[in-house]
């Protein structure tokens, strides 16, 4: 079945990153280092590797760091080319996306993610497309993103990356009607239902691809929980009219935007990089035994 190609993404990160203060008082949250590149790198990385042609980063104030980010540095790559140092330089380069393969938007108020997604209509226009939540880091080979492609041209519609989790209370519940291997067809979906009453142990991981009609949803949505504009409430509405499909995508996902979530983030790529992984590992064991060393004994 042949399906309109997927060939933007979304990637709002125009949030303050409250979960993570006092480090982004001064930095956005989506440029904190994950063990040796900003996280958002990592994220526009996944996108590109599924055919992803151009990126709109939804931003707000306080963000133009991202944007100087997958900028040119000619003064930096001027000082690096006269050292000789042309791995660093090809770092550089693979940062920095083609010309006029990014645009940036500015969403003035934080009206929720909804919001933020509706913001990015003109950019995307009457396509279907990608969002990727920055806070969301995913662990996959071929990438979540590149996963989720392979089903959109096979099923179509919109379709919605998942992970299995002990807790559905913390989540985004999805409500699975019917199985087939990793692709998952959907009837609905519940946000942090109480314990015993969860559809499902799969949570939305933060990756969505979306038909151009949640645009006119989102323009008419009000506002949900938070008093904000909510996209769920949007996806509800658009699936009473088209297919939805969830993907139990093979991998993992680390959630950025939580303190533990980051350091386990941070140790999971520095343990995967081919270069470091080996001396990642090697001072992560010593800096645990240490810990342990240093544990106060609990008395008998």
């Amino acid at each position: 079945m042949t399906q309109r190609p997927i060939r933007k993404a979304v990637l709002p990160v125009a949030g303050l990153g409250t979960r993570v203060l006092p480090a982004t008082k001064a930095i956005p949250k989506e440029m904190l280092p994950v063990f040796d590149r900003p996280a958002i790198q990592y994220v526009v990385d996944e996108a590109l590797d599924a055919g992803i042609e151009h990126i709109v980063f939804i931003t707000g104030r306080n963000k133009n760091a991202i944007e100087d980010y997958f900028d040119r540095a000619f003064e930096l790559e001027e000082t690096l080319r006269a050292k000789g140092k042309t791995d660093l330089l090809a770092d550089l380069a693979r940062s920095t996306p083609p010309p006029g393969a990014a645009s940036f938007v500015r969403q003035q108020a934080p009206l929720g993610l909804g919001h933020a997604i509706w913001c990015a209509r003109d950019v995307i226009g009457a396509e279907p497309f990608a969002i990727l939540l920055p806070d969301m880091l995913t662990m996959a080979a071929p990438s979540c993103l590149s996963q989720m492609v392979a089903a959109y041209q096979q099923v179509g519609g919109n379709v919605i990356a998942v992970e299995q989790t002990d807790d559905p209370s913390l989540y985004g519940i999805i409500d699975p009607a019917a199985r087939d291997g990793r692709l998952i067809e959907m009837r609905g979906m519940v946000e942090k239902p109480a314990a015993g009453t969860e559809p499902s142990n799969l949570f939305i991981t933060g990756r969505y691809i979306l038909q151009p009609e949640i645009f006119a949803l989102l323009e008419q949505q009000g506002a949900g929980a938070g008093g904000e504009i909510q996209l769920t409430d949007a996806m509800a509405r658009l699936m009473q009219s088209q297919p939805f499909h969830a993907v139990e995508y093979d991998g993992r996902s680390y959630d950025c935007g939580d303190r533990i979530g980051y350091l386990r983030a941070i140790a999971a790529f520095a343990l995967a990089d081919a270069r470091y992984g080996g001396a990642a590992a090697a001072a992560l064991t010593e800096a645990l035994g240490e810990a342990a060393r240093k544990r106060p004994v609990a008395a008998e």
